[in-house]
């Protein structure tokens, strides 16, 4: 079996391990990369994040063109789709953004094996390429998994890739299914949902616990619902499936204690499992919990010495930049025995029509903690900005500590949430109060001073609302 050598080798080529990879070559290392696909870049590039936002881009101007744009003054006899076209678009962003991957690895001088690697002693991993050709064993002094996560299977859901399938099947359908039935009411759903729903789709969301958007702040998921109910979306919250069958032709799902309904798809989007099959982990005495997870110190070490984990596969919030963090201070931690990562921190947004933002702790955890808070709100109709962009739904809310000011939390529904929120996420990682935030001037007109008024209004000084 071919043999090489190198000091740390990471397997998988996604957000955490290409961007370790990439850090640890700049400290020094020779670095190895390993990934089971030709496209480096994981799930979020290949799969996930990049071509889903780049459907839910095509499909938001699509469905602006069918309506919106008349209240502009500019109108069409007749808008059409060609689906084709949009998904050719989406296949070509995602080769653009993977080749630049592979220009990042050469550029770094990082090694890149396209196989499966697979862990089978201390210090070893062997890749198998995916055609059958000729193995390759590698040494290596540490090894790094970032494996990532795939869709959740649930049980009684009988999953064929087609017209039930999960959010990787969402992003090919070849034609616009007359009904889509989505499973579970998080963000990927949702983010899916709204692609198949602006473009003709009849979307319905069933979730099973009593509200969409689970774990993200409740005030702002009940101001999403009722907003993603006019665009047309259908909900059933308390909705726990029992089954999901194709019956002659059509997707039959069951629910408890409710009527069976039925679709031309469905699409399973109950979360995300980590990847840790055919690892290997059995050999170096690596344990994972009941849900799979590998279990990580603070510096990322797993239960073998010199093997670590970092992304999904060690739970937490999935989220890429979440992994690529965790990466870098990893691998810094590995090098120079610094690194750190501030998960009260880590923005999350979900990238809807208004997209939804968040940072920091939610009302419901502060109440939870007994933790006293001052709340701060600013409505996007109270935004100049957003008047003249056409869509005031939505609006900034600042939680900040009431004996400190210390802002504790961020939550935004609105036009570009996805965006203000950077200013909140920074504004928190040096501690800022929300007098610092309110202090600070914003431009005028933008969006961003929707985030100047609600930290003004934690102390009641709100100016224009």
């Amino acid at each position: 079996m071919p043999q090489a050598t190198h000091d740390l080798v990471v397997i998988g080529g996604g957000p955490g391990g290409y961007v370790a990879a990439i850090r640890a070559a700049q400290l020094g290392l020779d670095v190895a990369c390993i990934d089971a696909n030709q496209q480096f870049g994981g799930t979020c590039l290949r799969v996930g994040c990049i071509p889903s936002k780049a459907l839910l881009e095509s499909s938001e101007l699509f469905a602006a063109a069918n309506g919106h744009f008349a209240e502009h003054g500019i109108e069409f006899k007749k808008v059409k789709l060609d689906l084709t076209k949009m998904l050719a678009r989406k296949d070509k962003i995602v080769e653009q953004l993977t080749g630049g991957i592979q220009q990042l690895l050469k550029k770094n001088k990082i090694t890149g094996y396209v196989g499966r690697g697979k862990i089978i002693a201390p210090g070893t991993v062997e890749v198998t390429p995916l055609d059958g050709g000729v193995a390759i064993e590698i040494a290596a002094e540490t090894i790094l998994i970032a494996t990532g996560s795939q869709p959740a299977r649930m049980q009684g859901v009988e999953y064929d890739g087609d017209l039930i399938g999960d959010s990787t099947t969402a992003l090919s359908y070849q034609e616009v299914p007359k009904k889509l039935i989505v499973i579970g009411g998080g963000y990927i759903g949702l983010e899916m949902g709204s692609v198949w729903n602006r473009l003709g789709s009849e979307v319905t969301v069933l979730e099973a616990m009593d509200r969409i958007l689970p774990g993200l702040d409740g005030e702002i998921a009940k101001q999403a619902q009722r907003i993603f109910e006019k665009q047309g979306f259908k909900f059933q919250v308390d909705s726990w499936v029992e089954s999901a069958k194709v019956e002659d032709g059509q997707c039959v799902v069951r629910c408890k204690d409710r009527e069976p309904l039925t679709a031309d798809r469905v699409l399973l989007a109950a979360g995300r499992a980590p990847y840790t099959a055919e690892l290997g982990l059995q050999n170096v005495g690596i344990e994972t919990d009941k849900r799979g997870f590998i279990q990580v110190d603070k510096h990322f070490a797993t239960s073998a010495k010199g093997i670590y984990a970092v992304g999904d596969v060690i739970g937490g919030a999935m989220l890429a930049h979440k992994a690529s963090e965790e990466g870098v201070a990893c691998v810094e931690q590995i090098v120079n025995g610094s690194g750190h990562i501030n998960y009260d921190t880590i923005p999350a947004v979900v990238y809807t029509h208004p997209e939804i933002a968040s940072v920091g702790k939610t009302e419901e955890q502060l109440k939870e903690a007994g933790v006293e808070y001052n709340k701060g709100v600013c409505p996007f109709g109270a935004i100049g900005r957003a008047l003249a962009l056409g869509d005031t739904n939505g609006r900034v809310k600042i939680l900040a500590d009431a004996a400190t000011d210390r802002v504790l939390g961020v939550h935004c529904i609105g036009l570009r949430a996805g965006d203000l929120i950077a200013e909140a996420a920074v504004a928190m990682q040096f501690g800022a109060s929300s007098e610092d935030i309110a202090r600070c001037c914003h431009a005028h007109p933008t969006l961003s001073e929707a985030v100047h008024e609600a930290a003004l209004a934690v102390n009641k000084r709100s100016i224009h609302t």
